[in-house]
């Protein structure tokens, strides 16, 4: 028996294939003195390269696919907006001119600038931020210096069946190396909420991470196996493990044709529940992908990349185009549009946040408090999300609140730009549904008075989790706390689901939580009956639904809320997903 390595299983499936060990290796950079009549030579080298990275990024950016969640595409924006920043796109060529440097040189400076003010600030999570600078430094680099320190830039057949082995990768090389023919990644570090963890199941390809030190027992080019559910790495494996593997494959294969099948059935328990299945989507272009598992509608439209990446806002009128499409699309299905959510993280090139710079950008303005604050752009998007109401079943949902007073604030300018469109003869919805995302453990506490104020609410689970955890998902030194089953997390999704109930108005959730089938009868069984996730997971999702019993889970379910032991409430979750 081949060497067996065990990790930590983010992206199911079965892949055999050769190992790509991938070395990110520091680039060699040359550093010498230019004549002065070189120097717009040297500025015009630099600048080209600097157009090549900001040419590749966008490739990426436009190849990620449908509903892939927003911390992955947040990631590659913010590096296409530091780009276009005067800090890495004016300065090294200001270098160049004073010290008569080369640009690979100029590069180097200027990053070691940045970087020492990184270390300088007193908030990890701003440290670490640092990383994003070297990123996209030696990107500009290895167009420099005409050599790449990205596996996704080798000959397409050195990747294509194999499965890459690396500490870690940006949401950029797993996009390239996918689109390479990749089998399957491993990684030495992450969690199952890493980006790399995130993507790989959005692209759904086989994944696990979490293997320390996995490129010291491994040889390039050696046969691997990668079991993405079991979260194990076989290397050098014999004829009968391949063949075992082979007939894994094999049955997976088969399991999601099984699956397909499904795609025109009804979302109903044994039971008989009814239950909705929707996609979240970001771009007209997704809808192909909702109606390969036949969604029951679109649960989070998120509108902020619209905005983003460009120099000029879309105005009213080309927001209604753009939801029109959508909802055109759709042929009569529900579209729920979710405002603008956009942050520190995700800034706009035409409107920058001005003022200090937050100290904690997670705690800071964003989403709703953005809108509140830029009257004027929010208005535009209220009158184009009323506008478009009048031709489909649109609902309006509100992101990040927090307080009532916001949601007064809110409701009091869709009342004025229903006036103002009944002024101008526009028609609308005036009944068009309003909805708030609980995300923050302050609106799933007090969800009884939201409910009071709207239509529907709708369980964030991303935000919902960090925010009540005090865990950054994404920080490879402390997601592992990040734990959907806390019974903190299980008690403010029971308070949101009560609340929801005793105002008779729907609750949905569209967070990662909703599209993960360890969850599904956890949520089914607490009441859920309308589900938002990626739309690759639906299929498994349904099968699971049409096999559960939703008023035994109910039942079963309340043992749940009294547990305060995490490793009793997983092995409760276990139990009950076992009847599958």
């Amino acid at each position: 028996m081949g060497l067996v390595l065990n990790g930590i299983s983010v992206s199911r499936g079965i892949a055999i294939g050769r190992a790509y060990l991938l070395q990110h290796d520091d680039l060699e950079i040359r550093e010498y003195t230019i004549s002065e009549h070189l120097i717009a030579d040297e500025i015009s080298r630099f600048r080209t390269a600097l157009e090549k990275a900001k040419e590749q990024l966008k490739a990426v950016r436009d190849k990620i696919p449908a509903n892939t969640p927003t911390e992955i595409t947040a990631f590659i924006d913010a590096h296409m907006l530091m780009l276009e920043d005067a800090a890495l796109s004016e300065a090294p060529t200001n270098i160049i001119k004073t010290r008569r440097c080369n640009a690979e040189w100029a590069m180097k400076l200027q990053r070691d600038a940045l970087v020492s003010v990184f270390d300088a600030m007193d908030d990890p999570y701003l440290r670490t931020r640092k990383d994003d600078v070297d990123h996209v430094v030696k990107r500009i680099q290895s167009y420099l210096i005409n050599q790449s320190e990205h596996a996704h830039d080798t000959p397409e057949q050195w990747l294509k069946d194999s499965i890459v082995i690396a500490d870690d990768l940006s949401p950029t090389d797993m996009m390239l190396m996918q689109h390479q023919g990749v089998a399957a990644f491993v990684t030495e570090f992450g969690g199952p909420n890493s980006h790399t963890a995130i993507l790989a199941r959005s692209l759904g390809i086989p994944a696990v991470v979490g293997i320390h030190h996995i490129r010291g027992y491994l040889r390039q080019n050696e046969t691997l196996v990668l079991d993405g559910q079991c979260g194990i790495v076989l290397a050098d494996p014999g004829p009968q493990e391949l063949e075992y593997f082979r007939q894994r494959r094999r049955a997976e294969k088969m399991r999601l044709a099984g699956l397909k099948k499904l795609k025109e059935q009804p979302a109903i328990t044994s039971d008989g529940q009814k239950v909705l299945l929707l996609a979240n989507v970001e771009l007209p272009e997704d809808i192909s992908v909702i109606k390969r598992v036949a969604a029951a509608g679109i649960g989070l439209y998120r509108t902020e990349m619209l905005f983003m990446n460009r120099d000029v806002l879309p105005d009213e009128e080309e927001q209604f185009r753009a939801y029109l499409k959508i909802v055109r699309a759709m042929k009569g299905a529900p579209v729920t549009i979710r405002t603008l959510d956009l942050g520190v993280d995700k800034q706009l090139n035409g409107r920058r946040q001005t003022g200090t710079m937050a100290t904690n950008p997670a705690l800071g303005l964003r989403a709703i408090r953005w809108c509140l604050k830029d009257p004027a752009l929010f208005s535009s998007q209220i009158r184009a999300i009323l506008r478009v109401s009048s031709h489909g079943p649109v609902r309006m949902m509100i992101p990040m609140l927090s307080t009532i007073q916001e949601l007064i604030q809110v409701l009091r300018l869709v009342e004025d730009e229903k006036r103002l469109l009944r002024q101008r003869g526009i028609r609308f919805n005036n009944k068009i549904p309003i909805g708030g995302m609980v995300e923050i453990p302050a609106a799933a506490i007090v969800a009884k008075a939201f409910a009071q104020y709207l239509d529907f609410l709708s369980i964030g689970t991303n935000d919902l989790i960090q925010y009540t955890l005090a865990v950054d998902r994404l920080d490879e030194e402390v997601n592992y706390l990040y734990d959907p089953l806390h019974p903190a997390i299980l008690q403010l999704i029971n308070m949101t689901m009560m609340a929801g109930k005793r105002a008779g108005i729907p609750v949905a959730m569209c967070g990662e939580m909703a599209g993960d089938v360890r969850y599904t009868r956890l949520l089914l069984g607490m009441g859920l009956r309308e589900f938002s996730m990626l739309p690759t997971s639906l299929l498994e999702i349904k099968r699971i639904i049409k096999t559960s019993d939703a008023g035994a889970l109910f039942r079963q379910t309340r043992k749940v809320l009294k547990m305060s032991h995490p490793v009793e409430i997983a092995e409760f979750v276990e139990k009950i997903n076992a009847a599958d």
